[in-house]
């Protein structure tokens, strides 16, 4: 099976499909998540798109906007984020005040899709692919708030998941599998930068012939090597930062445990003693009672209560 050397994803969204004539390979990524013909009507102006940020950093973000006007934000994540999933969050958010003018009605605002391909552990799962949704669910009948005939008319939908910002994340190295439909080829793709001949994704055949790293001019070749160096280094360095938390970690574990074990040892010890001096005290009370001692007697002598005397008899 013959597979051609194609670019990393996150650095043709940043250099190669901001271009019109490459749009067919990111319109063919999103009508194969979406399950619909998704046609990018331009790529817009926002800081997401912006390209003077730091290269080491790991994060492409590009906003798009389709033919029916919806927003489309593609996000590509390489390094691990703790608060990742507030930021989509905000991202969004954001999306949606940037894209109001002033008195503009609400019904007029724009749809958000937010796509997200990490290379990390996000959460905790065991799909590859998550998609989420805004629903209303009654607190004592369980049923989901609809819209009326009227909304429906209003907002062009019938779902009021439809209205509000919608959420994919790709986790990319969970997938592990053979492709088994053509959204898979596109996430193998997305995680070998590779194509499979027979392909029959949309979009991935223009990838191969469009990505290929020996079509590059000389001053791309020379971006992607030094972006990509870049990357190693980032990554190289996360990982070294891992690695020394980790055995930073095991060695205070090591000197917690063995701080634990002595103090329980020592409670032990303690135990043991205080278990024997009860022993031998009733071993007395057991004597003084064969010799007919009073039984407040020998509470006195032993420290054992009356209870625990009489249980002795």
């Amino acid at each position: 099976m013959q597979m051609k050397n194609l670019v990393r994803f996150d650095w043709a969204m940043k250099r190669l499909l901001r271009n019109k004539a490459n749009f067919g390979i990111l319109e063919g990524l999103l009508s194969e998540l979406l399950g619909e013909d998704i046609k990018i009507d331009q790529i817009l102006e926002s800081e997401s798109n912006k390209q003077t940020g730091d290269n080491k950093m790991n994060r492409v973000d590009l906003l798009v906007q389709d033919s029916k006007g919806e927003l489309i934000i593609i996000e590509v994540q390489s390094s691990y984020i703790q608060d990742y999933l507030m930021r989509m969050l905000f991202g969004t958010s954001k999306l949606i005040v940037d894209f109001m003018d002033m008195g503009m009605p609400h019904i007029k605002i724009k749809k958000i899709i937010s796509l997200n391909i990490v290379y990390f552990d996000l959460g905790q799962g065991s799909d590859y692919i998550y998609h989420g949704t805004t629903k209303f669910v009654g607190l004592n009948n369980h049923d989901v708030l609809n819209l009326s005939k009227q909304e429906q008319l209003v907002y062009k939908t019938e779902l009021i998941d439809k209205i509000y910002p919608e959420y994919y994340i790709i986790r990319v190295n969970k997938f592990d599998k053979v492709a088994k439909n053509t959204l898979d080829e596109w996430i193998q793709f997305l995680k070998t930068e590779k194509v499979q001949d027979g392909t029959k994704a949309k979009g991935l055949i223009e990838a191969r012939e469009k990505l290929d790293l020996l079509k590059l001019t000389r001053e791309e070749r020379r971006e992607y090597e030094r972006d990509l160096s870049n990357w190693r280094d980032n990554e190289s360095v996360m990982e070294s930062n891992f690695t020394a938390g980790e055995l930073k970690g095991l060695e205070k574990g090591k000197e917690i445990g063995i701080a634990e074990g002595i103090q329980i040892g020592e409670q032990k010890k303690i135990g043991f003693a205080k278990d024997q001096v009860k022993q031998n005290a009733k071993e007395m009370a057991v004597k003084c009672l064969t010799k007919g001692m009073d039984i407040n007697d020998i509470s006195d002598l032993t420290g054992l209560s009356i209870e625990e005397i009489s249980s002795l008899k």
